[in-house]
Formats: C-alpha cells, structure tokens, sequence
C-alpha cells in the first residue's frame, strides 16, 4: 500500500512529465507526447487526490474522544431506523474463515485499484465521457475529507455491540502494518469504499453498451456487505456515501445548465429550424 508521501511523489512526478510534454521544442520530437502527456495528468490527478486522503487523516477538527459517541449515535439511530443489526449479518459469516479472510482482503486492497482500471477505461476508450466520471470523483473525495475531519469509530471500537475485528482476528489489519501507510481507524462516516464503488457502477453502467454491464451494479452492493460484514462502516456511512455521490452528479448537471451561452445556443438552434421550416 502507498503512503501518502509516496503517492504524492508519483503525482508530482507525473505532473511534471505533463508539463515537459506541453512544451513545443518537446511535443515536436514524437507524436505520442499528447497521449501520454494527457494521461500522466489524469494519473497524477488520481494519485494526488489518493495522497491527499490518506495525509487527511492524520487531521481532526474536534477531539478524537468524541469518536465512539459519534458511532453510538450513528448505532442508535440505525435501529430508530429499523436498519438491520450489523451484528446479526456479521455472525452469519463468522463461521466462515475463508470468506471472511476475503473479505478482509476485499477491504484492504481492492477499491482504488478498481476505481483506477475504471478510469483508464473510460480514457482510453470512451473519452468524451471521461471526465464527468473523474469529476465526480474528485467531488465525492474532496467532500468526504471534509466531513472525516470529525472524528467517527468505526462498528469494531464501539464497545457492546458483540462485533468481531474480522482483520484483526485474522492477523489482515492495515491499521498495524508498519510500512509508510497512514490508515486512519476514526474516518468511519462517509465509506470512501462504498462512494468509489458507487462510481465504478455508475460509469460502467451508463457507458458500456454490453447487456452484462448491470452486473456492475453488484460491486456497491457486495462492498457495502464487505465494509459491514469487517466491522469497518456502519450501514449509514455507505448511505451517506450514496448520497455524496448523487449530490455530486446532480452539481455537474446542474453546472452544465448553467454555462454560459447555452442559452444563446437554444436560440440559435430555434431559429434554424425556424428557417429550414420556411423552406
């Protein structure tokens, strides 16, 4: 796993290749230049935001104390809510070893290398569509940095619910490697995991023509059970994380309504139907 030192190295390194590759003495001596100039930004972009998660959470603007009350809250207003228990879903696979080592695994490892396949997908080929999805990405990080600043234990340090740390007990816990990564155990809510694999759903789904791409829509779904199952969200904190998500595609549309001269363009397009129709 990369620390945050390391991903911000990469990107300031990829950042840099993208600007010797806009400079025209360079962009002249071979035409791949602009291709691959492109894609270091986009990559250096991921890496950066990648970085910047994980240096945030070395950062609270309230007291770490006020963590498990938070998730206590968050514990009770799920069963005001009528919300499964996270405990009885839990002990349904606790008997499994293997699955739960999976899922462990599934946690750990498998968000932001899927988020950034996702991408390079989509640039490589479907880039007129690119950049809502990378947009949307960008938004839905930003904004749940903001909202870890406040500190929330996750299920496994809320004493009295009879949740198992599956990664512990397995010895798979990111939170005890001692290798640069900077993981922080009381950014609970909003579920990062759940938000990016929302995404991966979404651009899949409205951009691939192929008649398996519903498919897709059962990563959010399967990490929802895998960050409840491990004891690392509560349910809300992937409800919380849809939200961010919609509100974060709803802005662009919003945006894109709002830019100047579309209207201007409407009644330029008026008007030519309105002379074709005279002819």
């Amino acid at each position: 796993m990369l620390s945050w030192q390391d991903a911000l190295i990469i990107a300031g390194c990829l950042v840099i290749l993208t600007t010797v590759s806009r400079v025209p003495r360079v962009a002249r001596t071979w035409t791949g230049w602009s291709l691959w100039g492109g894609v270091a930004w986009e990559a250096g972009l991921l890496f950066g935001l990648y970085g910047l998660w994980q240096f945030a959470g070395s950062f609270t603007v309230m007291s770490p104390a006020g963590a498990v009350p938070r998730a206590r809250w968050l514990w009770h207003a799920e069963r005001l809510l009528h919300l499964p228990s996270e405990t009885s879903v839990q002990r349904l696979f606790l008997p499994h070893p293997l699955v739960i080592q999976t899922f462990n695994l599934y946690y750990d490892i498998l968000h932001f290398p899927v988020l950034g396949a996702c991408l390079i997908w989509l640039y490589v080929r479907h880039r007129d569509r690119y950049p809502r999805i990378r947009t949307t990405v960008a938004l839905f990080t930003g904004a749940s940095l903001l909202i870890q600043f406040i500190p929330v234990a996750p299920p496994r340090l809320l004493p009295g619910t009879g949740l198992v740390d599956t990664a512990v007990k397995y010895g798979q816990s990111v939170y005890s490697w001692h290798g640069g990564f900077d993981a922080d155990e009381l950014s609970a809510m909003p579920s990062v995991h759940v938000g990016w694999a929302l995404i991966v759903a979404f651009a899949v789904i409205t951009v691939s023509r192929s008649r398996w791409r519903w498919l897709a829509a059962g990563y959010p779904v399967l990490t929802l059970l895998v960050v409840v199952v491990t004891a690392n969200h509560f349910w809300l904190d992937g409800i919380a994380a849809g939200l961010l998500v919609a509100m974060a595609l709803a802005a662009q549309h919003l945006m894109r309504g709002l830019r100047p001269g579309k209207p201007s363009e409407r009644v330029q397009a008026t008007s030519a139907r309105g002379e074709l129709s005279m002819r």
